[in-house]
């Protein structure tokens, strides 16, 4: 399948990978044996050459659990040149962590407490208000803030909401890329030019606001070259249920690898 050709001018240094550990911590839940290993699996990613490492810890523990992330934040004071990123909603559990492990990064997502994935993203002016002391929190620990963010079809819209964004204190956007996926998926290089216009479009507005931009879900090496050469001021793509399906069939390194070719810069 042909993807659009994006504009080149666009490019810069190579996009930062960061793997999301979630279903390897599924996987081994499933028994009582601790395999896959979570820290294993990102050592194995970073020896690879990811830039980091990403969980979003549900408050049912039904993939990344506590000790997770105390183990993998201390198999990370070895690799200080690697980026460690935890996301999840600040009304749940999130705020825990972040006070107790101080991560490079959080990643603010507006999941309810049962959700199946995160599957939308914040809305301003209306999240403004409940989010700005964790924002206040969270950048007086030292941590980075990014929040989960869909991509609009109206350019005031994004305008508006990265104005609030950069307001609230927060430093990045996360941009919510299933849209992205879905178009590629749907093979209609039309659409797939409009959506991937409309993800451009966002991330213009937030680097107008002087906010940094990462993007993630469902990329996959189906769609990533195509995204990450199209969207301006990409910084950082956060990919979990791909790669690691991936790396099923081609072991941890090479699928790592692998997407680490899709963000090579022309």
């Amino acid at each position: 399948m042909s993807l659009p050709a994006p504009p080149l001018k666009h490019q810069q240094s190579q996009t930062a990978l960061s793997v999301n550990l979630n279903k390897v911590a599924l996987v081994r839940n499933t028994r009582h044996l601790g395999i896959p290993s979570v820290v294993r699996a990102a050592e194995l990613c970073l020896q690879a050459g990811a830039a980091g490492i990403t969980v979003h810890p549900r408050p049912d523990a039904r993939h990344i659990r506590a000790d997770d992330v105390t183990d993998l934040a201390a198999l990370l004071q070895n690799w200080p040149q690697a980026e460690f990123n935890i996301e999840g909603n600040p009304l749940h559990n999130l705020m825990d962590f972040v006070r107790t492990h101080r991560p490079h990064q959080v990643t603010f997502v507006p999941d309810s407490e049962g959700q199946f994935t995160s599957d939308h993203g914040w809305q301003f002016p209306q999240d403004a208000e409940r989010l700005k002391p964790w924002v206040a929190e969270a950048r007086a620990l030292g941590v980075r803030v990014s929040l989960f963010m869909d991509a609009d079809p109206d350019p005031q819209v994004n305008v508006s909401a990265m104005t609030a964004v950069r307001a609230l204190g927060a430093e990045r956007v996360e941009l919510y890329t299933e849209p992205w996926a879905q178009a590629v998926a749907q093979g209609d290089p039309e659409r797939m030019r409009q959506v991937l216009g409309q993800f451009a479009q966002t991330a213009q507005a937030a680097l107008d606001q002087g906010l940094g931009i990462n993007a993630g879900h469902d990329l996959s090496l189906l769609n990533l070259t195509a995204f990450a050469r199209g969207v301006p001021g990409l910084l950082e793509v956060s990919i979990g249920h791909a790669l690691i399906g991936d790396a099923l069939e081609m072991g941890y390194a090479a699928a790592v690898k692998a997407y680490l070719r899709c963000l090579e810069p022309l």
